[in-house]
Parts: structure tokens; C-alpha cells; sequence
């Protein structure tokens, strides 16, 4: 049974699951040009909040060596949060206070966002170093995330990567997920999954 923090916004009482912090391992498995680059890699994922209605999310992976020569590779950084149109009585835009009292303050009002297949609608914000940020949308529903890019924003210099499709789980207490990319010429397709522990 999992127990949901007192001081919780209402708001991500549906992603409370993954709060924490994530460690584990995964595999690469991605066509770069005519070479096949399959290679074991390790991570770990934070999952907090600040008291607001989203998640704080940051990533960092890194190659695992063969001789324990770890190698880093990168991270991301976001935020997680249900979909729905913001109101007077949220905060923004920029650092502007709320007008009024915030909506969706109780898990009645929560309640109300919830889809006909049983989920709640989310969106997804996750910023890459190498010039690529992401909107994702998607849905959480009980302890599974599906989401899909419904933009990708690239840099002049970055890499080509047009789209991508997320899945993350809970499973047996383990968070599991799978990244599927459309990248480098290639349609999407599987890319990485990962199998993560909680650790804290």
C-alpha cells in the first residue's frame, strides 16, 4: 500500500507514485546509420515537489563500463503535470502571484478531471542539454504513464529528433519504463528501457 505524503498538492496526488528517488539499470538498443548500438546503462531518477500543483523531474544516465569504468552520458531535466487550462487562481505567467483562491485545491475538484477510460490527461516539459526540450501528452492511470511528443523543439546544432513515445510503470515496487525516438533518420522505434529501484 502506498502512502500519499499530508502535505500533497491534490493536483499530483494521481503521480504521488513516483515520488522519490530511482535507481537501476537499462539497455540501449538503436540503429545509428548501418551500426547497431546496444549497450548497458545505469540511472538515476528524482521525482519531487515544492509545495506547487507539478512534479520536479531530473534524470542522469551513464554507460556502464565494462571494467567499472562508468562512463557519464547525460541528463534531463522537466516537470510533470495534469493537462487542463490554467486559471485566474493559478500562479503565472512568468512569476506572477495567483488572483483568487486555487483551483482544483481539494480531490473532489481533482475528481473532475479524470477521463471516461479512467485516467487523468498530463503534460510533460523535459529539457535535454544537447539542445532538444519536448512537450509530451499523455495519460496517467493508477501506476502507468503513457505519453507521446506533441512538440519537439530543436536547436540550431542539435542532433535530428522529431518525436518520441514514453511508457513508465510500477511494477512488483519497481518503476519500469520504455523510450521509444524518432531520431537520426530512423521512423520511431525502441530505443532504451530501464528497470529502477527506489533508493530513498
Amino acid at each position: 500500500m502506498r502512502e500519499i505524503p499530508a502535505d500533497l498538492p491534490s493536483e499530483i496526488v494521481p503521480l504521488s507514485w513516483l515520488l522519490g528517488v530511482w535507481e537501476g539499470t537499462g539497455v540501449i538498443d538503436y540503429p545509428i546509420g548501418d551500426e547497431k548500438v546496444s549497450r548497458e546503462f545505469g540511472q538515476r531518477v528524482s521525482f519531487s515537489h515544492d509545495g506547487l500543483s507539478y512534479l520536479n523531474y531530473s534524470a542522469f544516465t551513464w554507460l556502464v563500463g565494462e571494467n567499472g569504468d562508468d562512463e557519464p552520458l547525460t541528463a534531463e531535466t522537466g516537470y510533470w503535470r495534469l493537462e487542463r487550462q490554467r486559471e485566474d487562481g493559478d500562479v503565472g505567467p512568468g512569476i506572477l502571484p495567483r488572483r483568487g483562491a486555487a483551483p482544483f485545491a481539494d480531490v473532489d475538484a481533482v475528481e473532475s478531471l479524470r477521463r471516461p477510460s479512467g485516467g487523468f490527461p498530463l503534460e510533460v516539459s523535459i529539457v535535454h542539454p544537447d539542445g532538444v526540450s519536448e512537450l509530451y501528452l499523455g495519460e496517467v492511470n493508477g501506476p502507468r504513464i503513457d505519453i507521446g511528443t506533441d512538440a519537439v523543439m530543436r536547436s540550431a546544432g542539435a542532433k535530428n529528433y522529431s518525436a518520441a513515445t514514453r511508457m513508465y510503470g510500477l511494477v512488483d515496487g519497481h518503476l519500469l519504463w520504455a523510450w521509444d525516438i524518432a531520431a537520426l533518420g530512423q521512423e520511431l522505434r525502441s530505443h532504451a528501457s530501464a528497470r529502477l529501484a527506489k533508493v530513498d
